[in-house]
Formats: C-alpha cells, structure tokens, sequence
C-alpha cells in the first residue's frame, strides 16, 4: 500500500526532526530549536514536532524528543500532554462503531486533559495524592533524584512527583 507522508523531514546537524505541520504557522525560532535539540548525542532515533508547535522556554511546546539514558528536565511537563502517549491497539475500523463520538466522550473524561481549574486550583483527574504504587517506585528514584537536586539548584522545585499525574 502506497500511502502519502503526511510529515515533513528537517535535516541538520543532528538526527530528523519529523513535523506534522503541513498547512499550520511553524515559527522560524521553534523550527531552530528542533533542530538543535536533534543536535544532542542522546536523543534518538528522531524529534517530531506536531500541529501545535511553537517556540517554548527550554523546550519547544509540542515536541516529542526521545532520549537514550538522559532526561532533559525542561522537556519533561512543558506541554498540557505531558505523560500522555500514542499506544497502538488491536482494534481495526471495523471494530469501531461509524460514529466514534461516544469512545471520544468516554476517553476525555477518564484521561486528564488541558486546564480544568483555575490555576490556583487542581486539574479534574489530577492526584491529590500519588498512588501508593507511584509512591513505591519514586521511594527507589528518591536516591538519585537528591544527588542530582545537589548539583543542579532550584531542581528541587520542580514539583516533580505530583505533576507525573
């Protein structure tokens, strides 16, 4: 089966950066910063950018960046999808009813999405308090977690625990 890409490649220095923005603004400054992120020698196999992109602090707001044995903290919780991801299925169309508006209710109000609060308050699906089993494997990161907080100040307070729900 033939089919069209529906993403353009950009080539640098570093690995492709696959965008999904075809026939929507994709700012100069946001286009440089994936092509530097591509640049660094931990991120791999590509970076893609979707529809939304758009230069951001640290990180370019709608980006995937995948990394081999690094986090890039700024990275991690920038964009409203943070900890969200794509999982393939074994459904196949005709597994699906013709109008999928009722999977879509069903999926938006069991998956956190977008600001549901005002930002003094919680977000609707966001933990009041980490589940015991996150609690769990955070207790066997907290080591290291506070070895890096030494070398990199202000760390710390990234609120890193409960903003993972």
């Amino acid at each position: 089966m033939n089919r069209q890409r529906n993403y353009d490649v950009l080539h640098a220095g570093g690995v492709p950066v696959k965008t999904w923005t075809q026939g929507v603004p994709f700012e100069a400054q946001a286009k440089q910063q994936l092509l530097n992120v591509a640049e660094l020698p931990f991120v791999k196999p590509w970076v893609a950018a979707m529809p939304d992109v758009h230069l951001g602090k640290g990180a370019t707001v709608g980006s995937v960046i995948p990394t081999v044995n690094a986090v890039i903290p700024a990275a991690v919780g920038v964009d409203l999808g943070c900890g969200m991801m794509a999982v393939k299925t074994s459904l196949t169309a005709k597994d699906l009813p013709d109008n999928l508006f009722a999977i879509r209710s069903d999926i938006e109000a069991a998956v956190p999405h977008g600001r549901t609060s005002p930002r003094s308050g919680r977000d609707k699906g966001s933990w009041g308090q980490a589940p015991d089993d996150v609690l769990a494997k955070w207790a066997l990161l907290h080591d290291d977690f506070e070895l890096l907080c030494e070398r990199t100040p202000g760390l710390k307070n990234t609120n890193n625990l409960n903003h993972l729900g």
